[in-house]
């Protein structure tokens, strides 16, 4: 029964026969089964958090550039890219697993598909540790020998030294966990030349540098969900001003690594250049916030996630520069 209204106003009942059925239409059933499967696919792929793998792919990258000193080998490129992902999606994944009970607290992650209870806890151990299997021989059997054990390192690493040791025990959980997010900077190199090198390094320690600002002033936005979970995050169990001293700390160390690599490697003006203006708009940003917390502004009203966005870009662009650099000298 569908109500219809006439020119003045008046609501008509009318009685409107259903359409029939298209015969190309699939059955109830198999529509169904649709639905359910490709629900079951976006609950797999959510658990590799597909967001985070998107940031170690923009390091990895960059990197295979600066060592073939041009442009590296496509298959190589495309293997590393491959089995990469599947390296950081095992691990995501029994992260997942790990935190399922956290997670379900947080508003940040409580829409995750263990916290949302549409993947069993049994089903994404065994789909992270298949993940996990997979990529260490993949790159074992067609990159080479070192970037498999360096992938390898990254999956046990993030999962018992971050996951089951540091992050719910101590302030200090992302400052040692973040060696798993920089090992794509050796995998990178070591695919390309089959070992490593100081030049690896140096911007091993840039993104290990760069990740407790980062990831702390994400913190700072969320930190009533990491006390609800009782994860004990530095803006947790610190004041926000020593939060804002501390990451303005390590950014000053970022920037001042991330200049070590243009002797190092032996880089042009353009990085040299590039290096040089990220990081002073990267330092401005975190005087920004020393200023503010300064002038009493707390919360929201520091407004950190503009630090932490901008954290995104400044990784972005610099390792952009490190591909570049080497296809113009």
């Amino acid at each position: 029964m569908t109500v219809l209204s006439n020119k003045r106003g008046i609501e008509l009942d009318e009685q409107v026969p259903e359409a029939p059925p298209s015969p190309f239409a699939p059955p109830p059933a198999e529509r169904a089964e649709r639905r359910t499967l490709g629900a079951s696919v976006r609950a797999y792929v959510a658990l590799t958090k597909p967001r985070v793998i998107e940031l170690l792919l923009i390091t990895t990258i960059p990197v295979m550039f600066l060592a073939a000193r041009g442009v590296p080998p496509l298959p190589t490129v495309l293997l590393t890219l491959a089995f990469g992902t599947m390296s950081a999606g095992a691990a995501n994944a029994i992260n997942c697993y790990i935190d399922r009970d956290i997670d379900a607290k947080m508003r940040r992650t409580r829409r995750r598909p263990l916290a949302r209870h549409q993947v069993t806890p049994a089903r994404a151990l065994v789909f992270g540790v298949t993940l996990a299997a997979l990529s260490t021989v993949g790159f074992l059997l067609t990159v080479n020998p070192v970037a498999a054990a360096g992938s390898l390192f990254a999956i046990l690493f993030y999962v018992f030294v971050y996951s089951l040791l540091l992050k719910r025990r101590t302030s200090q959980n992302v400052v040692w966990g973040g060696i798993a997010g920089c090992m794509p900077v050796l995998i990178g190199w070591a695919a390309v030349t089959g070992g490593v090198a100081w030049t690896p390094f140096v911007l091993f320690g840039v993104v290990f540098l760069w990740t407790p600002p980062h990831t702390w002033t994400l913190a700072m936005r969320y930190r009533e969900d990491y006390a609800v979970a009782k994860v004990p995050m530095l803006p947790v169990v610190a004041s926000e001003r020593r939060v804002v001293v501390e990451s303005l700390v390590y950014t000053y160390a970022t920037v001042a690594c991330s200049l070590v690599l243009w002797p190092v490697a032996g880089m042009g003006p353009v990085y040299g250049a590039v290096a040089v203006v990220l990081g002073l708009v990267f330092l401005a940003e975190g005087h920004r916030l020393l200023k503010a917390v300064r002038a009493g502004v707390t919360g929201v009203h520091l407004r950190p996630m503009r630090f932490f966005h901008l954290s995104n870009v400044y990784l972005a662009l610099l390792f952009t520069a490190v591909a570049v650099d080497p296809l113009l000298y």
